[in-house]
């Protein structure tokens, strides 16, 4: 995981509750859970392929001015994603997952 790594370059207080990413939302305080990142290069007589993701999670941190609720997602099935602006409604990223067993 790329979490570790991040604290050690200095990044410690983004993941405790004293982060403040009040420039992304007002409404609840948030700090990183965790970061992972993977990518993918494949060279071949054909050609060159690659791709790369990062997916930071964030969660609430521990105010007491929110009460944490948990959810409970089983993907046993392939399914589609969409991420949205809370407030404004818009699609940020969209994605699709096939074989969830592969995750």
């Amino acid at each position: 995981m790329l979490s570790q790594k991040l604290k050690e370059m200095g990044m410690e207080q983004a993941f405790t509750d004293l982060a403040d990413f009040s420039g992304m939302t007002k409404d609840e305080p948030l700090k990183i859970s965790e970061v992972i990142h993977e990518a993918f290069i494949e060279v071949n007589e054909e050609g060159t392929e690659a791709a790369a993701a990062t997916a930071v999670i964030m969660v609430r941190t521990e105010s007491k001015e929110f009460e944490e609720e948990t959810l409970q997602f089983r993907a046993d099935r392939p399914f589609i994603f969409i991420l949205k602006h809370k407030s404004k409604g818009s699609i940020l990223f969209m994605g699709r997952v096939m074989d969830p067993s592969t995750m």
